[in-house]
């Protein structure tokens, strides 16, 4: 075994000790749900930040960085900008309304709100968009291995979901709140090392725009290539309405808690934006003839950094990509004993038999994951699918639902399917490809936005909405 790989297994073994250390306390629904409502601005920030640096935003965006330069900051900065929206503008006045009739999940305010109809439709997209991106952080901790190694894939997926499982399921948000900020000071500590050094060892950025031979759209921020500004279609609102992130802020204590520590995510995704693409460009400029630009990032930390310092920053990588796929194992396991045990098959369950069901579902899907993860493709193909159906399922219902009461069952059902109907008739045919500068999800949120508006006026048309 490689002094590499025991590192990381040991600090492996540390996340699962914490996880079941704090685990141990959590005995009800309200525990392992919304963290008994009790997080603060400190533990908010670092869980949020925690979930929202993963494979996409850290191995991810360094391939974007590789491939089509400094546009690929939209991933991450798209992310923050939803954020901000999040914290101060939906987050404080859904947590209201969630602390106010004791709401755990989205689910549970889309019932509220709409019909159980509504809740059980979108739950049901969500449950496959879920295993998506759940399977894109395992093919990222994969991708890591194999470059750190020369690991078989099926290693990576093995290790990574084996031990999300395990640290989530003894505690739920509130085991994976206290990993989050061990995960989160790694990632931290790690690029801020390894960024500088990095340039250092590549001659200054001077020298690796000199070394380059690249369109000059390469330098632009606006686009280059497949990345720009498109992605904040893509991103922004599902960063508003992501269930995984929405029911964290329903575990916080109060809205100043809401906005302070969304906001401050916010602020660590804004700057962190130019980090990973910036680290994909020098290693292009090192490594120019390296065949698979998922591989930039661990290359450059294990080929061009001092031995502490890469390992430091795979350590890093490797929280990335564990608390992502924590924060989505918690959207699975929460929706399916929510959504669909409590809510369907057995209403009068108690709350110890609903806590047996979620822990019994987190690990279900840690291993439907690990199976999807290891037949998938790549890390950005997994997670914009998803994204996009978060932000073309989710948008119009929630942020509608909150700001315009007149918004009814049946306009949040016709935005959900159209919205839905469309974005695919766009995304299959061309294997997600921008129609023009369309994209898929920005066709779908549109169609989202006017089904729900048309079946609104003939509604009021026609009458009061009955049933």
């Amino acid at each position: 075994m490689s002094a590499l790989l025991a590192i990381l297994i040991a600090y492996a073994a540390l996340m699962v000790l914490i996880g079941a250390v704090v685990g141990r306390r959590v005995e009800t629904t309200e525990g392992f749900f919304v963290a008994k409502r009790a997080l603060g601005p400190g533990l908010l920030f670092a869980t949020l930040l925690a979930a929202n640096i993963g494979a996409g935003s850290t191995i991810g965006a360094a391939a974007l960085g590789f491939s089509n330069g400094l546009a690929a900051w939209w991933w991450v900065g798209s992310a923050g900008i939803g954020s901000v929206a999040l914290a101060f503008w939906i987050g404080p006045r859904i947590r209201r309304e969630a602390a106010a009739l004791g709401l755990s999940t989205v689910g549970d305010y889309l019932e509220h709100r709409y019909s159980p109809g509504v809740r059980t439709v979108v739950a049901t997209l969500l449950w496959l968009g879920t295993l998506a991106i759940l399977a894109g952080q395992l093919i990222a901790l994969s991708t890591l291995l194999t470059a750190v190694v020369g690991a078989p894939k099926w290693l990576g997926c093995v290790l990574g979901g084996l031990v999300i499982t395990i640290y989530f399921t003894a505690g739920g948000l509130t085991s994976s709140a206290w990993v989050n900020v061990l995960q989160l000071c790694v990632k931290l500590v790690g690029f801020a090392l390894a960024l500088p050094l990095a340039l250092g060892h590549a001659g200054g950025w001077n020298a690796v725009v000199a070394r380059l031979d690249v369109p000059n759209e390469y330098w632009s921020l606006w686009k280059s290539g497949t990345s720009g500004w498109m992605y904040l279609v893509l991103l922004a609102p599902a960063f508003v309405v992501s269930p995984g992130l929405l029911q964290k802020v329903f575990g916080a204590r109060d809205d100043h808690t809401v906005r302070l520590g969304t906001g401050l995510n916010a602020l660590g995704l804004l700057a962190f934006a130019f980090v990973p693409p910036v680290l994909g460009i020098v290693a292009r400029s090192l490594h120019p003839t390296l065949a698979d630009p998922q591989l930039a990032l661990p290359t450059l930390l294990v080929r061009d950094l001092p031995f502490g310092v890469g390992a430091l920053g795979l350590a890093a990588l490797f929280s990335a990509e564990l608390s992502a796929a924590d924060a989505i194992l918690f959207m699975l396991a929460t929706s399916l004993s929510q959504d669909l045990y409590r809510r369907i098959v057995n209403p009068a369950a108690s709350d110890a038999r609903v806590l047996h069901v979620a822990r019994s579902a987190a690990i279900g899907g840690g291993v439907l994951a690990v199976l999807l993860a290891l037949v998938a493709g790549t890390i950005i193909g997994a997670l914009s699918f998803f994204y996009s159906v978060l932000g073309v399922c989710l948008f119009v219902p929630v942020v509608g639902g909150l700001y315009l009461r007149r918004l009814g069952r049946r306009d949040a059902l016709a935005a959900i399917v159209g919205g839905m109907v469309v974005m695919l008739a766009v995304q299959l045919p061309r294997g997600g490809e921008p129609i023009g500068w369309v994209t898929p999800a920005m066709a779908g949120l549109a169609a989202s936005i006017v089904c729900a508006v048309a079946v609104g006026l003939a509604q009021r048309r026609g009458g009061p909405e009955t049933g």
